[in-house]
């Protein structure tokens, strides 16, 4: 209630809006790949927009954004993974504060985002 009230009225002296819920685009994508069958973890950057090979990984992150700087920090990104021998394997918005919602997990590989960053 209190923050509804202060928003509107800084909304309204200044005339925008301050309490807008706001993410900031990032990018690169930090994720965390895990090979199960080598049994090794490494930290990869990914740029938006560009497919990256890792292994037998073929993945494109579409987007990613971290929540506003004045709100608890989380981090999302949409990718799209696929494998060379499979096709797609998976595509959708993983989140950095929620890894066990929606990860990669795959026979062989599992994937979770880290972060966003410059």
């Amino acid at each position: 209630m209190k923050k509804a009230f202060v928003c509107g009225f800084f909304s309204l002296m200044f005339l925008q809006p301050i309490c807008a819920d706001a993410y900031v685009d990032r990018p690169n994508a930090v994720v965390r790949i895990m090979n199960k069958a080598a049994g090794k973890v490494q930290l990869v950057t990914l740029p938006v927009g560009k497919e990256v090979k890792y292994e037998k990984l073929n993945m494109t992150v579409r987007t990613c954004k971290q929540t506003d700087p004045f709100e608890a920090e989380d981090f999302f990104m949409f990718i799209e993974i696929s494998k060379t021998d499979n096709g797609k394997i998976f595509s959708g918005w993983m989140s950095a504060n929620e890894p066990g919602d929606n990860p990669l997990q795959n026979a062989d590989y599992d994937v979770w985002l880290v972060n966003c960053v410059q």
